[in-house]
């Protein structure tokens, strides 16, 4: 093929980087005739700039940063693409043991929405004491991390603007800043949250399911002019990440050990495996979550890049007013490249015959039309406001 090159993956060393371990490690990369080279990286701002100077080819990207970067919102405008998304969940809000305490003695109950109020009348507390705000880091101010942290704290009432000090810390960094209480909690992917729990820095609370059920999180992002002038190696990469996709939902415990060498996350393979054999222990009770509420590389249509979903994120950008678009359909349309991803897979898998999900959402697995067959999706709801907020 004619524009086949060698690719440049920058990458953030996180579980849901697995689809890149196992297309390197199985050979999928190899079989798709690629030849690829993979970096990473330990900003997501970093990884960023990096792809757009052209160090970079391609890279998984936090969704949200995708558009903001081709809105030009906090740095250069450059226009992106993605037509392969990287997965499902795998977030959570993990807390110090001090605010733990605290929240375990507020709250009336164990539900998310529970934990919200308690957080709310601690809030309170400190403000009428004198204390300072709470601190709470999330990985970059565009992230589903952001999105979900922010709607579970809006769901009893307060603003995350003013109530609270957002801050933005590298995903690695996370846990030692917890633990040295420069901040009092965070939401990150894992296995950062799992490192926290099983180490004794914190608590994970949430899991990110809790607030919003199989969200999507990275999209693989390639510039818009690389695309152009590269068609047919994009689409063998959409091919072999989609073929690893599939094959770590598949041999999940065995692909979980390529994570724990020191090329990618350096961290214990025990760790990393905690919340898919259900030793995360969650919530205030330490009730341990179930697997299902971490990481889904391709299982209900995980890897097609939903053009909703982009219209959803950019809602949030809006809600929490980081931007302000008028014609959101447009503009999720020229950044989620559904073609591209029909084109690289129609031989693989059944594709659903739209590019947006229906507004409404679902508590079990449904069904969309799709060809040749139906397409299955997970529950997908958002964890709604709580009727006893402060403000409502």
């Amino acid at each position: 093929m004619s524009d086949r090159t060698p690719v440049r993956i920058g990458y953030m060393p996180l579980t849901d980087s697995l689809p890149l371990a196992v297309a390197q490690e199985a050979g999928y990369f190899a079989e798709e005739g690629l030849d690829v080279e993979l970096q990473p990286e330990w900003s997501w701002a970093s990884l960023r700039d990096r792809l757009l100077v052209g160090q970079l080819d391609a890279a998984p990207m936090l969704a949200p940063m995708l558009l903001s970067t081709s809105l030009g919102l906090g740095c250069i405008k450059k226009p992106l693409a993605t037509a392969f998304s990287m997965g499902l969940n795998g977030n959570g809000v993990t807390v110090s043991p001090m605010l733990f305490q605290g929240l375990c003695a507020l709250a009336e109950g164990p539900t998310p929405a529970d934990m919200a109020l308690a957080m709310n009348k601690l809030v309170a507390a400190r403000a009428g004491s004198g204390e300072a705000p709470l601190v709470l880091a999330v990985v970059f101010p565009f992230s589903c991390h952001a999105y979900q942290l922010r709607h579970w704290l809006s769901v009893a009432g307060l603003d995350p603007d003013h109530d609270v000090k957002l801050v933005v810390l590298p995903p690695s960094q996370m846990v030692d800043h917890l633990r040295l209480g420069h901040i009092d909690g965070f939401c990150v992917g894992e296995p950062w949250n799992s490192l926290a729990a099983l180490t004794g820095a914190g608590h994970c609370i949430l899991s990110g399911y809790q607030i919003w059920e199989n969200a999507p999180e990275k999209v693989l992002a390639v510039t818009r002019d690389w695309v152009a002038q590269h068609p047919q190696t994009h689409r063998a990469l959409l091919r072999a990440l989609y073929r690893a996709a599939c094959h770590a939902d598949r041999h999940m415990p065995e692909c979980l050990e390529l994570l724990a060498h020191p090329a990618w996350l350096d961290v214990p393979a025990e760790v990393i495996r905690a919340p898919f054999t259900q030793r995360l222990p969650g919530g205030l009770t330490g009730q341990p979550y179930p697997a299902h509420h971490f990481h889904v590389f391709a299982g209900f249509q995980a890897n097609f890049p939903w053009r909703s979903d982009a219209g959803f994120l950019l809602a949030q950008m809006q809600r929490w007013r980081q931007c302000d678009l008028e014609e959101k359909q447009t503009f999720a349309a020229q950044c989620y490249r559904t073609d591209l991803f029909r084109d690289a897979l129609a031989d693989l898998t059944s594709m659903p015959v739209r590019d947006s999900k229906p507004d409404e959402r679902h508590a079990g697995h449904w069904q969309l039309p799709g060809e040749p067959s139906p397409v299955e999706l997970g529950p997908d709801r958002l964890l709604r406001r709580t009727l006893d907020s402060p403000s409502s």
